[in-house]
């Protein structure tokens, strides 16, 4: 399940690459430099991907919401604030905000979905009650983290989401490493409760 994933099983890779000059390209795309917006995209575009596409499940929203997320890339680039945070991170918080705001989006039509796959359950054969019940779980999840304090949830995205080991995030987002494990600790901690998990 994945509450179970994204609580118990943080799998956080230690390894991967420690700098990608991705400021360097988005202070480029603010002086309106094509070349450097293409090269930003060709950086990154895989994780950004991914990461909205285990937000979203659905790969074609997930298609749609990967151009969004490049676009206001584009133009709001010259707000980009290299002291403030890594590049990498600016472009990777953007697709978590637009992926969940995708989600928020689509609450009201998933809510009527879901409320009629329930009065269906009784005909339909199981596995439609399990994509009900990940559907519903995916959505707790996605309220949960949204609560959390920003520092936290920006931590445990760049983990699950983005697949970044704990030293990899401090670096990115300019942190002791020690720092981010206990935002990390927290956040995970304030999500069991959010959740309802008890052991």
């Amino acid at each position: 399940m994945l509450v179970a994933m994204v609580i118990d099983g943080m799998d956080v890779p230690d390894d991967g690459p420690s700098t990608d000059h991705v400021a360097e390209l988005i202070q480029r795309c603010a002086d309106g430099d094509h070349s450097a917006f293409a090269r930003l995209y060709d950086t990154l575009s895989g994780r950004v991907f991914g990461l909205i596409l285990r937000v979203l499940v659905d790969r074609a929203q997930s298609e749609e919401v990967l151009q969004e997320v490049f676009l206001e890339v584009w133009q709001s680039a010259s707000t980009f604030a290299p002291k403030k945070g890594q590049g990498r991170s600016w472009v990777l918080t953007i697709a978590h905000r637009r992926a969940v705001d995708r989600v928020r989006s689509s609450q009201a039509s998933s809510d009527r979905d879901v409320r009629a796959g329930y009065r269906e359950m009784a005909t339909q054969p199981e596995g439609v009650a399990e994509q009900v019940e990940l559907r519903i779980e995916g959505r707790r999840v996605a309220r949960a983290l949204s609560s959390l304090p920003e520092a936290q949830r920006e931590a445990i995205t760049l983990a699950y989401y983005g697949g970044y080991s704990q030293s990899e995030i401090a670096a990115l987002v300019g942190a002791p490493l020690g720092t981010i494990k206990t935002r990390m600790r927290d956040g995970l901690t304030k999500l069991r409760s959010a959740m309802g998990v008890t052991s």
